[in-house]
């Protein structure tokens, strides 16, 4: 039987500049231990952290914070602030929809624009085939993160855009590497609903027409995290690996000894 999940301490902040900022702290593997507090936090980019925002993270006693945007992402919104002696590291990974020329759809393009990208179901398609693009494509960078996170960059905070997919993958492979259940990553991951956490929608039309339900409607499957997203991940392990623990040690490849610093960094003592 699943584990009941704690409580989100109600010490979480509100962050002004940074969404969808979250300890993972908690939850619980398989064999009944939990993940530290303090150990492994998640959020949306850093490039907008007011001065507030920064002490707050600089609090953190963080050794690593892990950037997974690309440069196009960077771009549109910015270097993160800098937190004085934590270490930025850059892993870019594939964007979730295909890069800076479909952000672009996004942003400016008119109703038959979305209506021929996104209608009729391809807004979904092109989530799912993303998240299983970046599990098959992406195992160097996701092994590059889990060998520092078992070697000395812990306490970690990883961030994409907004914290969703991209950062969303790198925490979920992060906490299924050291056990802990399924159904407790999916909670997790589907936190970024929240409407406090959500990344805000831009658009060049602003009007009722640009705004409107319709393209609302469309353009959700982009920015609403849904649990077959993370299934069909999860599915594509499975399918490309044959186990988790073969995508670990052969996809990742990750040594039983890594394995092992990895729990002991990431989870309370047994």
């Amino acid at each position: 039987m699943t584990q009941q999940l704690p409580q989100t301490p109600s010490t979480e902040p509100e962050l002004a500049g940074v969404r969808n900022f979250r300890d993972v702290g908690g939850l619980p593997t398989v064999d009944g231990r939990r993940v530290r507090y303090g150990r492994l936090f998640r959020s949306g980019h850093l490039a907008h952290a007011t001065t507030e925002d920064a002490a707050f993270l600089g609090g953190l006693g963080l050794h690593t914070v892990f950037d997974f945007r690309n440069s196009a992402d960077r771009r549109l919104d910015g270097a993160d602030v800098e937190l004085p002696g934590v270490r930025n590291v850059s892993i870019p990974l594939s964007d979730p929809a295909d890069g800076a020329e479909f952000w672009r759809m996004v942003r400016d393009g008119d109703m038959d624009q979305l209506r021929s990208v996104l209608g009729d179901g391809k807004g979904v398609d092109r989530m799912v085939a993303s998240y299983r693009s970046i599990i098959r494509e992406r195992t160097a960078e996701h092994g590059r993160v889990l060998h520092a996170l078992a070697e000395d960059s812990v306490p970690a905070l990883m961030h994409c855009a907004a914290g969703k997919d991209r950062a969303g993958l790198s925490i979920a492979v992060s906490l299924l590497a050291v056990g802990v259940e399924r159904e407790a990553i999916e909670a997790d991951y589907l936190k970024s609903n929240d409407a406090h956490r959500r990344y805000r929608i831009r658009r060049s039309d602003t009007s009722p027409a640009g705004m409107s339900a319709e393209v609302m409607e469309l353009l959700n499957p982009l920015f609403g995290a849904r649990a077959e997203y993370l299934a069909a991940a999860f599915d594509t392990i499975e399918e490309t690996w044959g186990s988790t623990e073969r995508y670990f040690s052969e996809g990742l490849g990750l040594a039983p000894e890594t394995r092992e610093r990895l729990r002991d960094r990431l989870l309370d003592r047994a």
